[in-house]
Order: C-alpha cells, then sequence, then structure tokens
C-alpha cells in the first residue's frame, strides 16, 4: 500500500511539472526551460540530501541515476517540444502510455509476476491514461483567457515567425497581449504527427529514468535520484551552449520553469522510493498516471471542461488504482 501511495503522489508531482512546464514552454525556448528546471531541480536535491541521510553510495547506484537523469533530460526535452508542435492531449498520453509499456516489460523481463488483481488495474490504467487526455471535440480556437489558452486544449504558442522550432528562443521583446492570448489560444493549429513522435520518445526516456531508479540500490540513499538531477543538468546545459541558448527564460516564463523543476524533483524522489517499495511494473504505471493530474489543473485554472470521455478516463484511472492497492494489501 505504501508504494501505491508513494507512486500517486509521484503522479500529482510529474503531472503538476508537467502542466506548468507546459505553460512555460510556449513563452520560451524548450532548452532555456529546461535549464533552469534542472537547474531549481539539482540545486533542491542537493539541499534535502542530507536530511536524507548522508550515506555513501555505490558506484552502481550512481552510473544508474546517472543513466536515468540523461535520459528523463532528454523525455523532457522531447515533452515540451511536443507542447510546441501540437496540444498537451497529444503528447502528454503518448508519453504517459510509452513510460508505462516500457517500464512494465521491463519489470517482467526482470522476473516480476504481478497478481491478477494488479495486472487488471494495470490494463486498466492505458485506457484511463487515453480517456483523461481526450481533446474536447468543441473547443474554439483563437479564444484565451488571461494570455493562456481556454478550454479545449492546452495549446502551446509558437514563437515569432523565424524561431517557432523547438528549442529555439523566442524574441527577446515582451509580445503585446492580443499577441500572447492569440498564440496561447491557438488550439488546434499545431501538427499532431510531430506531438506524437515527441511524445514516443518523451516515453521512452522517462521509461529509462524509471527503469534505472529501480535498478539504482536504495541502500544508497537519496544519492542516485541527486546523480539523475545533475547529470540531467550537465546535459541540457551542454546543449544550451552549443545552441547559444544559455540565457534565463523571461521572466514571466522564468517562474513557472522554477516551478517546474521543483514539482519534478519531487516527483523523482516520491517515484524513487516507491519503485524501492513495491513493483517496478506498478509503480511505473501508477506513476504515468500523471496526465489526470495535468487535466485537473487544467480544469481548475484554465476553466478546461471535464467532456464525457476524460470523466470516463478518471473514473478508469480510479478502478486502476484501486485494483493495483487491493492487490498491495492482500
Amino acid at each position: 500500500m505504501l508504494a501505491v501511495l508513494l507512486a500517486l503522489a509521484s503522479a500529482a508531482g510529474y503531472g503538476g511539472s508537467d502542466y506548468s512546464g507546459g505553460l512555460a514552454a510556449r513563452r520560451a525556448g524548450v532548452i532555456r526551460i529546461t535549464i533552469l528546471a534542472q537547474g531549481v531541480s539539482a540545486a533542491l536535491m542537493i539541499l534535502i540530501l542530507p536530511l536524507a541521510g548522508l550515506r555513501a553510495p555505490s558506484a552502481g547506484s550512481l552510473a544508474w541515476g546517472a543513466a536515468g537523469g540523461l535520459s528523463g533530460a532528454m523525455g523532457a526535452l522531447a515533452l515540451y517540444a511536443g507542447f510546441r508542435s501540437a496540444a498537451f492531449s497529444v503528447a502528454g498520453p503518448v508519453s504517459a502510455i510509452g513510460s508505462a509499456g516500457f517500464s512494465v516489460l521491463a519489470g517482467l523481463l526482470l522476473g516480476e509476476r504481478p497478481g491478477g488483481l494488479a495486472m487488471i488495474g494495470m490494463g486498466l490504467a492505458l485506457p484511463a491514461i487515453i480517456g483523461v487526455s481526450a481533446s474536447p471535440g468543441s473547443a474554439r480556437p483563437g479564444r484565451a483567457r488571461s494570455g493562456r489558452a481556454e478550454s479545449g486544449h492546452l495549446e502551446p504558442g509558437h514563437a515569432e515567425p523565424g524561431h517557432a522550432e523547438p528549442g529555439h528562443a523566442e524574441s527577446g521583446r515582451t509580445k503585446s497581449g492580443h499577441e500572447s492570448q492569440g498564440e496561447a489560444g491557438r488550439a488546434g493549429s499545431g501538427h499532431p504527427a510531430a506531438g506524437v513522435a515527441w511524445g514516443l520518445a518523451a516515453g521512452a526516456g522517462f521509461a529509462v529514468l524509471f527503469i534505472a531508479l529501480n535498478r539504482a540500490s536504495a541502500a544508497s540513499g537519496l544519492w542516485p535520484v541527486v546523480a539523475s538531477q545533475a547529470t540531467a543538468l550537465v546535459a541540457v546545459a551542454c546543449l544550451g551552449a552549443a545552441t547559444g541558448e544559455m540565457r534565463l527564460p523571461p521572466r514571466h516564463a522564468s517562474g513557472l520553469a522554477a516551478l517546474t523543476g521543483v514539482t519534478g524533483a519531487a516527483g523523482t524522489v516520491l517515484y524513487f522510493y516507491a519503485t524501492h517499495a513495491g513493483l517496478l511494473a506498478v509503480t511505473a504505471v501508477l506513476t504515468s498516471l500523471y496526465p489526470a493530474v495535468t487535466i485537473v489543473l487544467a480544469r481548475v485554472f484554465l476553466g478546461e471542461r471535464l467532456t464525457m470521455a476524460r470523466l470516463a478516463g478518471l473514473c478508469l484511472a480510479a478502478a486502476s488504482v484501486g485494483l493495483i492497492a487491493a492487490a498491495g494489501a492482500g
């Protein structure tokens, strides 16, 4: 039961991270957002490391953490690029299904054998992810509220002409409110095929992170998580230096990027504890329910409507969690 609760808390952290990171990624370059988010995450991990006990880490645990961090950073870049190419409801669920599917396969290959109830619950989680991420058909492109997307899609806007590619910084000048609202509300104007491709890449990256943290020894305390965050920061910083994207994001995006780092770090720590308290196949699937959290945040802060498909997805998610929790209690 503890593993289930920790995995669900991890999903909440990752869901909040995706929400704030996605909003930030349509206001500034993907690389700049990721560098700041990873910097905040690494700094936070260094601060809390003494609280978790400074046990000497093994070389193997540090290596697994570093490998997971590198893969997770690439997954985050791919996901934010997907958010800029298409709606959240395209890249988000694809990445979640990919990370869950790859992790379950890895768990089974490593000899894990979840019980019957857990397997049914894990099976329900996949359609639940699709359901909670389904796009409302009545979305009205072109309208936004307070510079953010209105109900329908959390559609990431594009940079100014000549800077629309993922990873490139937007112009230094601040856009007018009318321009910002037009960009934010341009729902459905992206490229779904690109969103799917980026989502698959992100899912593979997150799955390797989940698997690596599972293989890292829990006896090393939080050192594997610190190694993962530090490696991710170095990787995106090198990418930023190579592309000339080492500047801080604009002020209106920096706060969102910092929040992304805090919630993402919390999600990673909680997942690390969850995966060492239960099975990889189970904890990875529950953690991959993070799109449900993103959708709830969109409902609360953006007024995005809960369609029948999304309500059905939330019900399936609840059933999935209940079955897995019952299996764990048994």
